[in-house]
């Protein structure tokens, strides 16, 4: 049995139990909200204490979200516009908030790939999108924008309001979650994972995930690296403990500090409904994504049907459940790329809904 250290209400101590049974010590944090509240703060030595940063890649890609999300409650962004209406640089005339949000714009990477200093900044990301012919008719399908939905949001939120999609985020709430700078003396580098899954060539995972550029992209020494970190970008680039992750998540369903949720609840619904059927073009998973977030209900049976969240190549994952009234948030050193979630969230969230 592993060392976990923390707490958990009473309710909750199964929770504890089912981390301490993981096989090996990944350097897991994880933290559970139930209604309202912090109901478990726990994490193995590996993770080196509870406030302990590590990289979270696209678990991070909730703040982005979280970020539209209340653009949208609040008036300023509209799913049914066209982002050339927001950005009129962009060259995809008829594509919609909702459809750049549902994946569908087909700007999953570039020919060629991105250069490493490319891959750092959104900004020149952005860019290098404009000139690309999209990989398949945008609006027709949709397929896992990972490494390029945190600039093609960036750039709209910025063009809709003058100010970068991370300022906002840093306005909205105070947590342990990073984009562009950390605390560098709290960072625990991510680990290798024990294998890897080759990648077919020319497939569109290859392009997604920037193995076709020379050299690919290693996802492990990437997000290690301090340039990377202190760039920021939003996709991937994000730095957070999981105690950082399930505030963002309670700050959007319940508000924290005493302040109202960051969004209303009919937007939060809408984001978490299913936005596309048939098969994710880039991951084969079906019926993947609502408007950013990933569906969560039908990978995780016993969740509502309104939960959302995202996961990261780390093994990290994060959701809120309104409906369920809980917040999960996991990280973990020990990379599971290109898995996503790690193989023992079900479980953990198991004993979260047990308790709950």
């Amino acid at each position: 049995m592993l060392s976990v250290r923390g707490f958990t209400d009473d309710a909750f101590a199964p929770v504890a139990d089912a981390l301490a049974a993981l096989p090996e010590d990944p350097g897991s944090q994880l933290v559970v909200w139930s209604g309202g509240r912090v109901v478990a703060d726990l994490w193995t030595d590996g993770a080196g204490g509870g406030d302990a940063l590590t990289g979270v890649y696209s678990a991070g890609k909730g703040a982005a979200y979280l970020v539209v999300a209340r653009l949208v409650s609040d008036g300023v962004l509209d799913l049914d516009r066209r982002v050339v209406e927001y950005w009129p640089e962009f060259t995809l005339g008829q594509l919609t908030l909702g459809d750049l949000l549902a994946h569908r714009a087909g700007l999953i990477g570039v020919d060629g790939g991105f250069t490493p200093d490319e891959l750092r900044d959104d900004r020149a990301m952005a860019g290098r999108l404009l000139r690309q012919e999209p990989y398949w008719r945008p609006g027709s399908g949709y397929g896992y924008h990972a490494f390029t939905i945190g600039a093609l949001l960036g750039e709209v939120v910025r063009h809709a309001t003058g100010r970068t999609l991370v300022a906002l985020f840093n306005d909205l709430i105070r947590t342990d979650v990073f984009f562009g700078s950390s605390s560098a003396d709290r960072y625990r580098p991510v680990l290798a994972p024990p294998q890897r899954i080759r990648v077919p060539a020319g497939s569109l995972t290859e392009i997604a995930f920037n193995l076709h550029a020379s050299p690919p992209t290693d996802m492990v020494s990437w997000i290690n690296l301090p340039e990377v970190r202190a760039g920021g970008p939003v996709s991937g680039g994000c730095v957070a403990s999981a105690r950082g992750l399930a505030r963002m998540y309670a700050a959007a369903v319940w508000g924290v500090d005493g302040g109202r949720p960051l969004v209303d609840r009919h937007t939060l619904t809408e984001f978490a409904t299913i936005s596309s059927d048939g098969f994710d073009r880039v991951t084969g998973e079906r019926r993947h994504f609502g408007l950013g977030f990933e569906v969560q209900h039908l990978r995780y049976p016993g969740l509502s049907v309104n939960a959302f969240g995202h996961s990261g190549a780390s093994g990290a994952h994060a959701l809120a459940d309104p409906g369920r009234g809980i917040v999960f948030a996991y990280t973990r050193q020990r990379c599971a790329y290109p898995t996503g979630a790690a193989p023992e969230v079900p479980a953990l969230l198991i004993a979260v809904l047990a308790g709950g």
